[in-house]
């Protein structure tokens, strides 16, 4: 365990304007709505789990669990998904993903056979594509997706952050 790493659960609007204004800072695509204050009050019903990770003390990123997810085939198939993985530039590579997808399969292996989760498919999510394939993670079997969507072949679609490949994780469940 890396000790210099601690994971909290969303729970106050204090996080929210924290997460809100750590984002702004440093991606400039980023633009504060509700999209934490949202997370935060799916928390408190149980439909997502939003952990907060620290390095030293310092907000280094967040992920989410969400217990329902919106892509089709793990929501018919009961399928956690880890959703949303950021992990800031300057924390990048100490653990800290990691760290945050050992959490997330250790609370859902307590109920869960399997845990899956989306990635994009162009540079900027080479880091996550490969440290999914060495934690285990293979495609799901149901081919690209676009908004959820399954992409037909011959069809066209935007290569942005709407075209993703599901992948799945097979968990040992612990009573």
């Amino acid at each position: 365990m890396i000790n210099h790493i601690q994971l909290k659960q969303l729970t106050h609007m204090e996080e929210v304007r924290l997460l809100d204004q750590e984002f702004a800072r440093r991606y400039p695509w980023y633009r504060q709505r509700n999209y934490y204050e949202t997370c935060l009050q799916e928390n408190e019903t149980g439909e997502r789990l939003t952990l907060m990770a620290y390095d030293k003390g310092v907000l280094a990123g967040c992920c989410h669990l969400l217990y329902r997810s919106t892509y089709p085939y793990f929501r018919e198939h009961d399928i956690p998904e880890i959703n949303d993985l950021n992990v800031f530039p300057e924390h990048q590579r100490k653990g800290i993903a990691s760290r945050l997808f050992d959490e997330f399969e250790r609370i859902a292996s307590q109920k869960y056979s399997q845990i899956g989760l989306g990635v994009g498919l162009y540079s900027d999510y080479g880091k996550a594509q490969r440290m999914y394939g060495k934690r285990g993670y293979v495609m799901d079997g149901n081919g690209l997706m676009y908004k959820n969507v399954p992409v037909k072949p011959g069809s066209q679609v935007s290569v942005d952050d709407d075209l993703l490949m599901y992948l799945v994780k097979e968990l040992h469940i612990k009573a």
